[in-house]
């Protein structure tokens, strides 16, 4: 099913002349989906944005009140042409948002909509530049992280679940998916139960976890270290965001061809869908409200974190 999905998205996107519109076109014949694209420049070229939702039942685009899941596919680049041949290991996210989409989409017209929408958000970018990053080099993009939340952080979504490859690290020694804490106004809170609990459903496994530190929830541009771009949309927006990582038993670089595996794709597709399923028919929470209000009554706001704080250097 979802690995289906995973590998005709890889093929379509594995291609140096793929766009945003290409991207859009695969969704023009579903009833319950809208589907747009935007190109943007920056310093280092251009990119097209991709905005896809699906409509539920009781979703806020039909007037309704169910609660609308945000799936950010995060990347630099889907390519880095003309130093790298071919679909890089950074564009999985990318690829799982996209084949997440046509899911949900080629449900809606079977007769299984979801009861609020999934708003997909994501970037096509086959030329990216790379960048040099500890254990291994990083992909780039040519737009800046504020442009991408810009983009891609809707203001109608209640969660986000943020969908990015995350090898380049010596912290993780796994190789498919693994879950991030949940971050929410600049607290990095307890891991949801409620996404452990479909984890081991969709994987037959015990959950895979990862660490994150505050320098990972801070934006780019302040001269610290971070893990990747997980976690950036956090610093966009008040809704709890939970980071998705694809992942490896080995440092991989982002800008690595070949490097890329449909079966650990589909690992995160099936999961994002199943919490697409239950979040917008109000059945799974990603963070206890009740806790975040208390943690906030005892050590006030943290949202200095989701800017780049008060250095002169970045004034």
């Amino acid at each position: 099913m979802s690995l289906k999905y995973a590998m005709n998205v890889v093929e379509l996107l594995d291609d140096s002349n793929i766009n945003g519109q290409t991207v859009v076109d695969l969704f023009t014949r579903y009833q319950f989906v809208e589907a747009s694209t935007s190109t943007v420049q920056g310093e280092n070229g251009s990119t097209d944005f991709v905005k896809i939702i699906v409509k539920g039942t009781n979703g806020k685009s039909v007037g309704g009140s169910a609660p609308t899941l945000g799936i950010v596919g995060r990347l630099g680049g889907i390519g880095a042409r003309p130093s790298r041949i071919g679909i890089v290991s950074d564009a999985d996210g990318a690829v799982s948002a996209i084949a997440a989409a046509l899911k949900l989409a080629d449900m809606s017209i079977k007769g299984d909509r979801l009861t609020g929408d999934v708003a997909i958000t994501t970037h096509i970018c086959p030329s990216a530049p790379t960048e040099p990053h500890e254990p291994v080099d990083f992909m780039g993009s040519p737009v800046d992280i504020f442009t991408m939340n810009k983009y891609e952080v809707l203001d109608e979504v209640d969660a986000i679940l943020s969908i990015d490859t995350t090898k380049g690290n010596q912290i993780i020694n796994h190789r498919g998916i693994a879950l991030s804490p949940t971050v929410k106004e600049g607290y990095i809170l307890k891991f949801s139960n409620d996404l452990l609990r479909i984890m081991t459903m969709t994987t037959g496994e015990h959950p895979v976890t990862f660490a994150i530190t505050t320098q990972d929830i801070t934006p780019y541009g302040n001269d610290v270290y971070h893990i990747n771009s997980i976690l950036q949309p956090a610093i966009a927006t008040d809704v709890p965001v939970v980071g998705l990582a694809i992942t490896a038993q080995s440092a991989v670089p982002g800008c690595g061809t070949g490097a890329s595996h449909e079966v650990d794709i589909a690992q995160a597709v099936r999961f994002s869908i199943e919490v697409a399923k239950e979040f917008t028919a109000g059945n799974t929470t990603f963070y206890d409200e009740d806790e975040f209000n208390h943690l906030k009554s005892l050590y006030g706001s943290m949202k200095v974190l989701q800017t780049l704080g008060n250095s002169a250097n970045h004034v």
